[in-house]
């Protein structure tokens, strides 16, 4: 459980200088009007676009292989706009991280489900929140904790100011964190009636997944340990959609829980997992993380990438 990160006077250090320049920049840019802000971050995305050849080429992949009726214009399109997306997400960060309460309910458009939540506590059992890799997730925790205060399970940053940034922005809008590796910590929570953060969308290699469909990728490797989690005799599973629409409101929708789940079958679990994670996606294609090589394990190992030019 992690309840705050400390200060470190190594901090200050010349290791960290690169890392100060770019928080310090971040921190300055959130002070700006947001309508300014997204503007510059999808200028940033278009750079992104441009320059970061390797992962527009990943994302052109990924929207090609889910979006196979998708005419090459029309792919090209949400390919740019999730670059402009991935710019403003970096901005959103910043966002999240420190705006006051009152910037954040002046762009709180709705949220809505909130009843299931009370529902599911009111029974005893905690709530596993699933949740697809949304570019604006910051700002979707950010959102929901005006409402709801959950628990992030997550990976710790490998750099440790980072990660000391990260960890107190998250604290802003969340009860706690847990650790990714901490899995007591997780089914304790669920015990203690919590609202769960878990995101089960990306490929994880092929310890613990099954190979199901996911949009148009008939084999697509998908984490067991969702499945996990959901077993426990505490927990719920639901799912979570969010978007950012025109006018950069944030709105939230908690889908209620999925029935006799996990069956025991983890091939048909795990594709009812997918299934909700691409009707998350479907509100908004261009706001999700198609940056990941989510097709990077095939079944066979002699496959040839998806991801090679």
């Amino acid at each position: 459980m992690v309840t705050s990160s400390p200060f470190k006077i190594s901090f200050l250090g010349p290791r960290y200088w690169l890392t100060w320049i770019g928080v310090l920049f971040l921190y300055v840019i959130s002070w700006l009007p947001q309508k300014l802000q997204l503007g510059l971050g999808k200028l940033l995305g278009r750079l992104v676009h441009k320059f970061m050849k390797r992962r527009r080429h990943i994302a052109e992949v990924n929207i090609k292989l889910c979006f196979p009726d998708m005419s090459e214009a029309e792919q090209k399109k949400l390919v740019l706009k999730n670059m402009e997306n991935t710019g403003i997400a970096m901005v959103e960060t910043g966002m999240a991280w420190w705006w006051p309460q009152w910037r954040v309910k002046n762009v709180y458009g709705s949220i809505k489900g909130l009843e299931h939540f009370e529902r599911v506590q009111a029974s005893g059992k905690g709530v596993l929140l699933l949740v697809p890799h949304f570019l604006h997730l910051e700002m979707t925790s950010r959102v929901m904790g005006l409402k709801c205060q959950g628990l992030g399970f997550y990976r710790p940053h490998n750099n440790p100011l980072m990660e000391y940034f990260t960890t107190n922005g998250r604290l802003r809008s969340n009860e706690y964190l847990i650790g990714r590796k901490d899995v007591k910590g997780l089914l304790k929570s669920l015990k203690n009636k919590k609202v769960c953060y878990y995101l089960p969308d990306q490929d994880y290699g092929r310890n613990r997944c099954e190979f199901v469909p996911f949009y148009a990728v008939p084999d697509t490797a998908t984490t067991t340990g969702t499945l996990m989690f959901a077993g426990s005799k505490n927990c719920v599973t639901m799912s979570l959609i969010s978007h950012r629409d025109d006018n950069g409101k944030y709105h939230l929708e908690i889908i209620p829980e999925l029935e006799n789940f996990p069956s025991g079958d983890d091939k048909a679990d795990v594709t009812r997992v997918n299934q909700r994670v691409e009707q998350a996606i479907n509100t908004a294609p261009a706001q999700y993380m198609w940056l990941h090589r989510r097709f990077k394990t095939r079944p066979d190992k002699n496959t040839p990438s998806f991801y090679k030019k």
